[in-house]
């Protein structure tokens, strides 16, 4: 079943260029396109907004460890190892399950959903469009994808659980931000007068 519906998405590749150009466009840059909407919601968002920020760029790494004990414990060998398939771009061969991207994607979605949910939508959607990606472009299965989201709901969720704990670090790291940029601010203006 995982290989038929894999076959499914990944057979509509290879006959639109400009859908392909824009699947492997996602699936290279999806990643990059978060950490920019991060930063600049960091950058121009209040304490609340830093703070999600802190938790969904936190969460995602938290994810993404949880992956590499996944693999650790399960190899899934990718698509293009196990069949005689055309990728769009080349990858090495590791384990397929879960999608690291998938699950950064996925993870800092939801967890900026739980704050922002506003964000978190359009968020979601492109996590949703990454894991695609990453099928079409013949680099996952699908259950790599739901595998990714199910780590992703799992992590947020817990984290959210656990923000108590958290939440002394993070009020920390926007104090030391804050104050390293208000000096900043002052020394500038001290400085022009």
């Amino acid at each position: 079943m995982n290989y038929e519906l894999f076959k499914s998405i990944h057979n509509l590749s290879g006959h639109n260029h400009a859908l392909d150009n824009l699947m492997v466009f996602i699936t290279n840059n999806a990643i990059y396109m978060f950490a920019l909407v991060l930063l600049i919601l960091w950058i121009f968002g209040g304490k609340a907004m830093k703070r999600a920020v802190l938790y969904a760029g936190g969460t995602g790494l938290i994810a993404l460890v949880v992956n590499i004990l996944i693999a650790q414990i399960y190899y899934e060998p990718r698509p293009f190892v196990t069949h005689h398939i055309q990728t769009l771009i080349q990858h090495a061969n590791d384990s397929s399950f879960p999608s690291d991207h998938s699950t950064g994607a996925f993870t800092i979605a939801i967890a900026m959903w739980f704050r922002y949910k506003k964000i978190g939508i359009p968020m979601f959607i492109l996590a949703l469009l990454t894991g695609f990606s990453r099928i079409w472009a013949g680099l996952h299965y699908p259950f790599d994808v739901v595998g990714s989201l199910i780590v992703a709901i799992v992590v947020s969720y817990v984290i959210v659980k656990l923000s108590r704990l958290f939440d002394p670090l993070v009020n920390w790291i926007i104090s030391m931000y804050d104050s390293i940029f208000s000096q900043r601010n002052k020394s500038n203006k001290s400085s022009r007068t």
